[in-house]
């Protein structure tokens, strides 16, 4: 059955989530996260938020207390998430620059003179449409989905830090740490991108924004201490063309200062050597790049705010997953997860025991505590039940021998005796007897598997085959997951 947890973090909580989830599933052979460690995060977290915390917020809280516990040691995990983090001043620091870059602007020459054809404000106004242009395509063309950062908006996140190249890091040598930073830059990328896409659009049209600003403040600064004067010259245009020039560059600065286009007359009166006082024409520039920049780009810049902000809130929201499912297994403020583990009809050795109890500690968050019930004799298959109604466990394992013969009138009556309590119930076989007696014989195995697999149809149960002795750990934790899942709905 799928979990139903669901939950919603930001974004500097869903990197540390994506870390820590690197690392433990990386670390298969818990080389440096041991599992005393991950026993350690789950317990601590549960008992910082509390029961009535929701699960989203045990797994934000375990996975803050597990990366600190792994930049205390040096992780290299817990560097990149260092790195990796955002830093607002970045975006300050290229929109002050776009101000600088327009401030500086020094295309009006040190003759005071500004060629009303040729302005600073021809280079922005065509750039800006053509961005728009671009912008409108691709959102018809995605019908708009997010796309891929471009060059520009991948430099933004690069200065940042997001896109640093994670260097011999190829996981190939099976170095654990190696292989959780290639896990953690993999998936973090993937959930990542759609938000730096669009933190970096809203960078770069704040920047735009800046540039345009700054441009308005050159030209005015200089103007009130210098007197501009306006003109014009052309190698192919007459005034009657360079009228219709300017009519169409300046339209929306001239709606916008409530003021007319001066006619051809006046036009030809200013062609070089002529001149006039460019006050006029400066409020025609920079009230068209008011309309034409400033104002569709900060619409723009919030548009793209919004989607960040929602995007940053959003990197991890469902946690149906096995990985989360599995760490929320061990979501119990109160202690560790209590298992009831009933043998049918043998005695379990202490070594079969304990290798038992390391299994389900992967599978039910690391913190569990075993209690190792006295064997039921056969024939005496109705003996469980009164334990089983023990409301001090919280799961039941059913252990039987797998050198046994599976038979409905005794192990599928002791089964149907636990199943009877109503707790969660999971099987195992343990074939470690099995596999000592007849180590070669596959299709013997494969046969006795296939009667315990149908002894536990009745009850809607999947067994776990094991072998105690020797386990294939990564077999059995996955086994193990399916059974605490339960069965499709």
């Amino acid at each position: 059955m799928a979990s139903p947890w669901k939950g919603a973090m930001d974004e500097r909580t869903a990197l540390a989530v994506t870390a820590v989830r690197a690392v433990e599933t990386a670390d298969r052979t818990r080389a440096f996260w041991t599992d005393a460690d991950r026993a350690w995060a789950s317990r601590a977290a549960a008992e910082v938020v509390g029961a009535s915390a929701s699960p989203a917020a045990f797994i934000a809280r375990r996975a803050a207390l597990a990366l600190e516990r792994l930049r205390e040691r040096r992780h290299a995990v817990a560097r990149l998430v260092r790195a990796w983090r955002w830093r607002p001043w970045v975006g300050g620091v290229v929109v002050a620059a776009a101000f600088a870059c327009g401030a500086a602007t020094d295309w009006i020459g040190g003759a005071q003179r500004i060629n009303i054809v040729y302005s600073p404000v021809l280079p922005l106004v065509v750039w800006n449409l053509v961005v728009y242009a671009v912008l409108a395509a691709g959102f018809v063309v995605r019908y708009g989905e997010p796309s891929a950062p471009g060059p520009l908006r991948r430099s933004v996140a690069w200065l940042a830090g997001v896109a640093r190249t994670i260097r011999g890091a190829t996981g190939a040598d099976g170095d654990p740490a190696s292989r959780a930073l290639v896990a953690l830059a993999g998936d973090w990328t993937r959930r990542a991108t759609p938000l730096y896409a669009a933190r970096a659009a809203r960078i770069l049209h704040c920047a735009a924004t800046a540039l345009a600003l700054g441009v308005i403040a050159s030209l005015y600064v200089r103007g009130l201490a210098l007197e501009y004067r306006a003109t014009w010259e052309s190698t192919f245009l007459d005034a009657t063309a360079v009228r219709r020039v300017v009519a169409i560059l300046y339209a929306p600065g001239a709606l916008l200062v409530h003021t007319a286009i001066p006619d051809v007359a006046r036009i030809a009166a200013i062609q070089a050597p002529g001149n006039e006082n460019a006050a006029l024409w400066l409020h025609f520039m920079a009230a068209t790049l008011a309309a034409v920049v400033i104002v569709p780009r900060l619409v723009l810049a919030g548009a793209s705010g919004l989607i960040e902000r929602h995007r940053a809130a959003h990197l991890i929201d469902d946690l149906q997953d096995p990985y989360f499912e599995r760490v929320l297994r061990g979501f119990h403020p109160g202690g560790p997860v209590r298992v009831q583990v009933v043998p049918y009809s043998f005695a379990v050795v202490p070594a079969a025991a304990a290798a038992l109890e390391a299994l389900l500690a992967r599978s039910l968050g690391g913190n569990v505590a075993l209690a190792l019930a006295p064997p039921v004799a056969y024939g005496d298959e109705d003996a469980p039940i009164a334990a089983a109604r023990d409301g001090a466990h919280a799961a039941l394992v059913a252990l039987f021998n797998a050198t046994a013969t599976p038979e409905r009138a005794a192990h599928g009556r002791f089964l149907a005796a636990l199943a009877a309590s109503g707790r969660a119930l999971v099987v195992t076989v343990d074939e470690s007897g099995f596999n000592a007696r007849w180590p070669d014989d596959v299709r013997r195995r494969d046969d006795r598997r296939a009667l315990w697999r149908d002894l536990c149809a009745d009850p809607g149960l999947a067994p776990v085959f094991v072998d105690l002795a020797n386990p294939d750990i990564d077999a059995a934790e996955a086994a193990f997951d399916a059974a605490f899942e339960g069965p499709p709905a």
